[in-house]
């Protein structure tokens, strides 16, 4: 078994820089997870009419509905089996912004079927989007978003361009201060930038063969269908 992330990339895995591809190793094989922490120099939205959605996505766990510079931030990537005994990765993002944290949360898997990870949004999974990853000349990750599904009880439905958006994400790591830099745009086809992020970390590893996953780190419900 090998990581979820370089199932996917295959080859292209080995052009990322090295401490991105132990980043991205994090899994059930290695036995590690990921505990970043730092700070985003900025979180920005979009046009008013993007707020109200950030607003509801919100409480679930989903984006972030309050913009903030210089925001302290931890993001941790624990692997776990999940009820249906496919390997997870979680990507549980808490931001210190003024009046108290927010979590962005997301769980990620392999989906071979759809050739990409399956990135499940919130404390529910109601929100499902396909990510393509590929290595960049300079060794850094790119992950671009595909397809969003939104899945509720029977429902399973595409989510239409007109209000969905596209995502971008590039995280590098910069051997002069020893720090990761990721940054995260999302845009919509008609109506332009939505959200965003960008800012730098440090990470340390941990064992979680001896400790485990705690329990708040995964979702409420989770998804079956990829």
């Amino acid at each position: 078994m090998t990581s979820i992330f370089r199932a996917h990339m295959g080859a292209d895995f080995d052009r990322l820089h090295p401490e991105i591809q132990r980043r991205f190793s994090v899994g059930l094989e290695s036995g590690e997870g990921c505990v970043g922490r730092g700070v985003m120099e900025r979180i920005w939205h979009g046009g008013r009419f993007v707020k109200p959605f950030l607003r509801i996505g919100g409480t679930r766990n989903i984006l972030v509905p309050r913009e903030g510079k210089d925001v302290p931030f931890v993001i941790e990537n624990m692997p776990y089996l999940d009820s249906f005994g496919r390997e997870t990765v979680t990507f549980v993002r808490t931001f210190r912004l003024p009046g108290g944290p927010h979590r962005f949360d997301a769980t990620m898997v392999h989906s071979p079927e759809r050739d990409c990870v399956l990135d499940y949004l919130g404390t529910h999974q109601h929100l499902a989007s396909d990510l393509h990853m590929s290595a960049e000349p300079d060794g850094s990750l790119l992950i671009r978003s595909g397809e969003h599904r939104f899945r509720e009880g029977p429902v399973d439905v595409r989510v239409p361009g007109l209000i969905g958006g596209d995502a971008v994400l590039r995280e590098s790591f910069d051997e002069a201060t020893g720090r990761f830099r990721v940054r995260v745009r999302v845009v919509n086809r008609h109506f332009g930038p939505l959200f965003g992020y960008e800012g730098t970390f440090t990470t340390e590893y941990v064992d979680v063969r001896s400790h485990g996953v705690r329990r708040d780190l995964r979702p409420v419900r989770e998804e079956a269908r990829a």
